[in-house]
């Protein structure tokens, strides 16, 4: 990067607080999805006038920034595929305010999930949407993802809680929308446009979130069945009786398999299973175990545990928490990757999108797990291959756009909570066709010189098998 840029931002952040270091671009150019490409320079602000003037400098002289938070996201957001700035929010991490009487609280982006958790949990209560990497994942990110994770059925995802926010534009500026209300009708919702962003809009440096009251008790049950169809109208069922679950796993045989050879046998040994969490009131609680053990033996469960024990539920979450690592277990030399990862389709269809992603994998001779939360439909499918194998990852690039092709022919959408970035993008475009002209207007008009996370989502073009973090050479 030119030396007189590099200048300019070391008046801004000082030494400390930027690097060029190759081993530290290098460290950047990923974050956990199948991509990887270096920045020029990181930079880590601490206040939203560092970012303002960051931004400034960056848009004069038209440098790509990408915002980046844990770098958990599995879809490549975060990959700085243009190169340019990796804009670190880690240092922007301070719990500004909490006010429990208006239900909110004010965190700087670089908030870790569990840390706001633990702090409002004091006074009783939460910010429920749950991502899977909760221990690192920071609140900037979860909003330009919409994340969300297991209990969204429930209690919403990312976009449910956001009151307002604070956030830079390309040029600088430095905007404040939304309220500390939990009403709102005040003309367009430019907190709303910046949840699922993805950094591509404006760079997000502080959230008004919206809190909800914590269950006073939890209960899960476990149901064992002879095929995930089987699984899939248990959750159907459960739903339409109606019962909605706080939250509900969904587990097919490949991933049960792959978890009990990682964990030695934390699961039961049967074709599909869901995990069924229900809480609120004990009273509530109880009655409606009873009636989730009650629906999964009428679609035909073969084994149904209920319990209360926290013991037990935290071994069945670790368990569910763990495919994505524990599949590659099932085959030495191969790795678990994101490809097709993250569907979500009507939750009356998961019995047919859970077939039909089996025979799909079927077809193209590649391994699927396929789990998720299934009470709002979402589903994932790591997909087994040899990193090394060009063929492999060919063939997977085949399974995954029949598998959106399919979702999207159920109704469904290519994304439920881990974004768009890179690896959705072809056939985010193609399920998202009507409303791309007005994608890109938007875009244009807040980001008028295209540097905040280029490349991305209605910008990718062609294949994804390019710019992967792993040394098959044809697509590195």
């Amino acid at each position: 990067m030119d030396k007189g840029i590099v200048e300019k931002i070391e008046r801004i952040v000082g030494k400390e607080g930027y690097s060029t270091d190759i081993a530290d671009r290098y460290a950047y150019g990923f974050d956990a999805s199948i991509f990887h490409n270096s920045p020029d320079i990181v930079i880590q602000p601490r206040t939203t006038e560092q970012v303002s003037e960051i931004m400034k400098i960056a848009d004069a002289g038209k440098i790509p920034v990408v915002p980046r938070g844990a770098g958990t996201g599995l879809c490549g957001s975060a990959v700085p595929i243009k190169g340019g700035i990796v804009l670190d929010m880690s240092r922007m991490d301070k719990i500004k305010e909490i006010s429990v009487g208006d239900m909110w609280c004010i965190v700087e982006a670089g908030c870790v999930y569990n840390d706001v958790n633990a702090a409002i949990g004091k006074y009783g209560f939460q910010f429920p949407p749950s991502p899977g990497s909760a221990e690192a994942a920071q609140i900037g990110g979860m909003v330009a993802l919409n994340a969300s994770g297991m209990k969204a059925v429930k209690y919403g995802a990312t976009r449910d809680f956001v009151l307002g926010l604070t956030f830079v534009k390309a040029n600088g500026d430095i905007v404040h929308s939304g309220t500390k209300t939990i009403k709102d009708s005040s003309g367009y919702q430019l907190a709303r446009l910046l949840v699922g962003s993805e950094g591509t809009l404006g760079v997000i440096t502080e959230v008004i979130l919206k809190m909800t009251t914590k269950p006073k008790a939890a209960a899960s049950v476990l149901a064992a069945f002879d095929s995930p169809e089987d699984a899939g109208r248990c959750v159907s069922a459960l739903i339409a009786k109606p019962l909605i679950p706080a939250a509900c796993e969904l587990m097919d045989r490949v991933s049960i398999e792959a978890v009990n050879t990682a964990l030695k046998n934390p699961l039961p040994d049967c074709q599909a299973l869901c995990i069924i969490e229900v809480d609120g009131e004990p009273e509530i609680v109880d009655k409606e175990l009873k009636v989730v053990e009650e629906v999964a033996k009428s679609v035909g469960a073969t084994q149904v545990t209920a319990t209360h024990d926290k013991a037990l539920i935290a071994k069945w979450s670790n368990a569910r928490s763990s495919v994505m690592v524990a599949l590659s277990s099932l085959k030495p030399g191969y790795s678990s990757v994101s490809l097709a990862d993250d569907m979500v389709v009507p939750v009356s269809k998961i019995p047919d999108a859970v077939t039909a992603y089996q025979s799909i994998a079927k077809k193209y001779d590649v391994v699927i797990a396929t789990y998720g939360h299934a009470a709002d439909g979402n589903l994932h499918t790591k997909m087994l291959l040899d990193p090394l194998s060009a063929d492999d990852w060919k063939r997977g690039e085949k399974a995954v756009s029949e598998i959106f092709d399919v979702t999207v022919a159920l109704g469904g959408s290519v994304t439920g909570e881990h974004g768009v970035g890179i690896s959705k993008a072809p056939d985010f475009q193609k399920e998202r066709r009507t409303e791309l002209e007005t994608i890109k207007a938007i875009k244009k008009a807040m980001d008028p010189n295209n540097i905040l996370n280029p490349g991305k989502l209605e910008q990718w073009e062609g294949s994804i098998l390019r710019n992967l973090r792993y040394p098959c050479k044809e697509f590195m």
